[in-house]
Formats: C-alpha cells, structure tokens, sequence
C-alpha cells in the first residue's frame, strides 16, 4: 500500500510539472513532428532518466530541511535572493530575445543523450520537486525513507514520462499554441518568480 501511495504521490507532482509549457515540452512537439514519434520516444527517456534522479535529490533535500527546522528562515532568504534574480534573467530574456531561434536538427541516434542534456539544463526541477515533496512532508503524506524515496522517484519517472509521450503524440495538434505560450514563457516566469520573491519578503518580515 505504502508502495502505491508514494507512486501515485511521484505520478501526480511529475504529471504537474511536466504539463506546464517549457522548453522541454516545446523541444518534444518540435522533435516529434521533424523525427517522429519513435525518435522521440527516446529523447523523452532521456528526460525522465535525469528526472528520477532529480525527484531523488529534491526528497532528500526536503526531508533535511523538515528536520532542521532552525535553518528555513536563513534558506528562505537565499532563496529569496536566487528567486529575485531568476525573475530579472527571465525579464532579461524576454525583453533581449525576441529573434526567433532555429532549431538544431539532432540525429535520431542521439535522441537519449541529448534528451539527458536538456534535462540537465532544467533548473526549476530539483527546486519543484523539494518544494512539493516538502508539503506533502508537512502534511503527512508522505515520510522520507530511502524505499519511499525510490518508490516515489519511479512513479515521477512514470509520470513525466507519460506526460511528454502525450505532447510527443498530439504535436501537431498543439504545437501553434505552444508556441505562443514559449514565446511568452520568459515573461510568465520572470513574473511568478518575482511574485513569489516579494511574497516570501513580506512573509519574512511579518513574522
């Protein structure tokens, strides 16, 4: 049962963060219709590789972090500061590169390794897995073992796995309006990083 839960708990967070717009998903629709379904296959392998290993290192993170409670307060003022300045790289993104970038065409038998290098380059991914894992940690939904973090990290694999499958066959269905999501992205996130960032001041000084 234990097993179940902290599957369906990895399935669900990976689901999550997986269907939002990113350069992952919009890397997947523009693969799938220039490779083929079958080339991207592999691609999204190498994705969710790095992500079981990631989802791994964000429980392990968290699980230190409910344990020494002491240190949150000077953790929330680093990541304060790091939050403020993803918000003025993405602005900066955003306002400085509005040319429109071709993408490079990747033989299909390099698929997996350069799915595992676009993974890696996906920053927000360890901060959203200890972020969430973190809650549920909090809530008592889920208690930090070594198993439970295996059994989790399989389920976030399953699920972001599935979630690119699903971009990969519906590509040409979605890729316009996906581009015009990306083509926003930076701005979206420079804005819910900044928003968070301020959020988290006031908490801080509130307190």
């Amino acid at each position: 049962m234990n097993f179940l839960i902290c599957l369906l708990l990895g399935f669900c967070i990976a689901a999550l963060g997986s269907i939002t717009p990113s350069f992952l998903n919009l890397t997947v629709v523009k693969y799938s219709l220039r490779n083929g379904k079958n080339a991207t296959f592999y691609l999204i392998a190498g994705y969710a590789t790095v992500l079981f290993f990631q989802a791994n290192l964000g429980a392990y993170l968290a699980n230190i972090l409910m344990k020494n409670s002491e240190y949150i307060t000077s953790i929330q003022k680093i990541g304060i500061g790091i939050l403020f300045l993803l918000s003025i790289n993405f602005f900066r993104l955003y306002f400085t590169s509005k040319d429109k970038v071709k993408a490079k065409e990747i033989p299909k038998s390099k698929s997996y390794f350069y799915g595992i290098l676009m993974s890696l380059l996906n920053m927000m991914a360890i901060p959203f897995y200890f972020t969430f894992i973190s809650l549920i940690i909090g809530f008592e939904y889920f208690e930090y073992s070594l198993t439970n973090a295996l059994y989790f990290s399989i389920g976030s694999t399953i699920g972001s796995f599935t979630l690119y499958t699903l971009y990969a066959v519906v590509a040409k269905k979605i890729e316009h309006r996906l581009n015009f999501i990306a083509a926003k992205m930076d701005f979206i996130l420079g804005c819910l990083t900044g928003a968070i960032a301020i959020g988290n001041v006031i908490y801080l000084f509130s307190k």
